[in-house]
Order: structure tokens, then sequence, then C-alpha cells
């Protein structure tokens, strides 16, 4: 690829009228979980931004603050903040103590100041809540953020991997108690996880939210390397053996969708990879597809999948492989139902 990639188109992020690229740039694999050279790492994001990605996401759990400390210093080395939309998340375990994780006020007013002392930033531009906590109102959590979008820290909020539902709880709490509400959600979908459109796409558009999808290209396995007959590579997301068992059928028929969705690419003439992309971003409830290179060979790679428009008798056969609304893997769905675990069953 040369160095002029092809701009990136832009669209409005629900009903905010903030503009953001139809990329969004995922910084997980910034770090010691991923690229462990800050200055390279700072290339690859300022590379991003020099073809047209305004749109980056990152969270404090990734690398457990690292890709934020990383991200803050490419933001200074672009010089002008507000060109950018700044995404990052709150939740996770940030040390193994009591209070240092969820969706408390207690945790929330600290987990931010610490984010953006890492981004080297005084306001985040979407600040989200990167799961759903069954231990504390939704209502304190939106109390919380409220206050961080009147203090200026923070300018909208979204959500994270939450079930129709819950968005529909969320949307609910901030009306009735006329707080901010939830602008956005960020869900995993892939033309081998297609389960939000069933239910969440319908959600997230009744109520005028964005929708950034995460996992595009399903882990790895629309890369184009998961071919029928070849050896799996042996990748950092491939490294659990179990996950790539053919004797297990879950896996096997993933490897059959794969292999016949990059017969598709091949008979297209395009990369697996960019008719995945394009694949998600073709659906009209569909805001960004977050895409998280390690390397800056991965990001070129990727940066003209939004240009590629797919016919109806493309989509019919992708549904011919993967059927709408289906997941292959229930465990790709992102969220795991803790009212189905054996001990909230059994009484």
């Amino acid at each position: 690829m040369s160095d002029q990639a092809t701009p990136q188109p832009t669209t409005q992020l629900g009903r905010t009228g903030v503009e953001v690229s139809r990329l969004c740039l995922g910084t997980m694999m910034f770090g010691d979980w991923g690229n462990k050279d800050h200055d390279d790492s700072i290339r690859v994001i300022r590379r991003a931004i020099d073809s047209g990605i305004n749109f980056i996401d990152s969270a404090d759990i990734y690398a457990y603050g690292e890709s934020e400390e990383i991200l803050g210093k490419a933001i200074a080395q672009h010089g002008n903040r507000d060109d950018l939309v700044i995404a990052t998340k709150f939740f996770n375990g940030m040390k193994q103590q009591p209070n240092y994780r969820g969706g408390s006020r207690h945790w929330i007013m600290r987990a931010v100041e610490d984010s953006l002392r890492r981004l080297g930033t005084d306001y985040i531009d979407l600040y989200q809540m990167h799961r759903p906590d069954e231990h504390t109102d939704i209502e304190e959590t939106l109390g919380a953020l409220d206050d961080l979008v009147r203090q200026g820290k923070v300018r909208y909020i979204g959500s994270s991997t939450f079930q129709p539902s819950q968005v529909v709880e969320a949307q609910w709490a901030a009306r009735q108690n006329q707080t901010t509400r939830f602008v956005t959600e960020q869900p995993p979908y892939s033309l081998l996880a297609r389960g939000i459109e069933a239910d969440l796409l319908p959600t997230t558009h009744r109520h005028s939210m964005g929708t950034l999808v995460w996992s595009p290209l399903a882990g790895g396995w629309l890369s184009g390397k998961y071919r029928k007959g070849q050896d799996l590579p042996s990748t950092r997301r491939g490294s659990d053996k179990d996950a790539f068992d053919l004797t297990n059928p879950v896996t096997a028929a993933k490897l059959e969708a794969a292999d016949s969705l990059g017969a598709l690419a091949d008979d297209l003439g395009v990369q697996l990879v960019h008719l995945a992309l394009a694949f998600v971003l073709r659906h009209p409830g569909v805001t960004s597809a977050i895409v998280g290179p390690r390397t800056m060979e991965q990001l070129d790679s990727l940066l003209d999948a939004s240009s590629l428009e797919l016919d109806d008798a493309t989509l019919d056969r992708i549904d011919e492989i993967v059927p709408p609304g289906t997941n292959i893997d229930p465990q790709d769905a992102g969220f795991s139902n803790y009212w189905l675990s054996t001990e909230r069953r059994r009484r």
C-alpha cells in the first residue's frame, strides 16, 4: 500500500452531532498486551490519524493503564487535541483490592482522574462503562457520570457489551432521573458473530444511540489465515490451543464458515479483512468498527476497507454461510449471563 491511503469516511455519532471516522482505532494491542515498543505504537497511532481516523478507543484496563499512557503521548505529539474524539472505558479491576473496579461513584471518580492523567488531557470525549455491574444500581453510575459531564471532564457517556434490556433500563433511568444518558453502545459484531442483529442493534437504533462494534475480525478468525487444510497460525490471540481444537464441533463450524467466507472474498477479488469490515459497516445501525492493529503493516492492511461496497448478491451469500442474527460460537457474544451460573440456578 502506498503512503496515501483512501481518506476515511465519517458519520454522526448517534444524535450527538459529533462526526467520527467509520474506522475507529482500538488501542488494546499497544503496550504489554501487544506491541511493547512505545515509539512504534505511537507511530501506528499517528499514521492512523494522518490517514483520517479521528476516533480512538482505549480503556484503563488495557495493559493496566499503559495503553492510555501511549495514547496520551501520541495525542501530545499530534498537537491539536480538538481534532480527535478520544474514548476510553472504566469498570474492570485495576488492583487486587476492593473498590478499584465497577460502576460505583467511589470508583468512577477515581478512575476518571487516573485516565485523564494517563491520557494527558483535561477531558474525555466518550467515557464508557466497560461492562454492566450487577452489584451497583445503574442510577448511581449515571449520577456519577452526569456529574463528570457537568464538570467538563467528560463530554459524552456510553456503555459496552450491555444486553438490550440493560440498554433500555439505562435509558429509562436517565430520563426518570434527568441525568445524562448513554449515547453509545459498544458490542462485539462480525461475520461470525451476528447475534446483535436480532435485538441489540434495533434497540440502539430506537434510542438513537451510536453503535461502535468491537472484534469485527472475530479475534483474528477473519484475517484470512484460518482456512481449511492449513495449519492454524500461532499468534498471541490464538495461543490457547483449546480455542482451536477442531474436535470441538463449534470450533470446526467456525473454521468451516471462515473458510467459506475466505472463498467468497477470493471470488470477489478482495481481502477477507476488507470483506469483514465492509460487512459490519454496511449495517445501518453501526456507526464505526473498532480495529486493533498491533503493527503498521496490520494498520495499513485495514485502511481501505471502509471504501468497499457490498451488493445484495454478496450479502445473500454471506447470509447463507452465517444466518442473520446468529453467533456460531455463543462465547463470542461477549457477555456471560451470570444468572445462568450454577450457583444462581440452584438454590
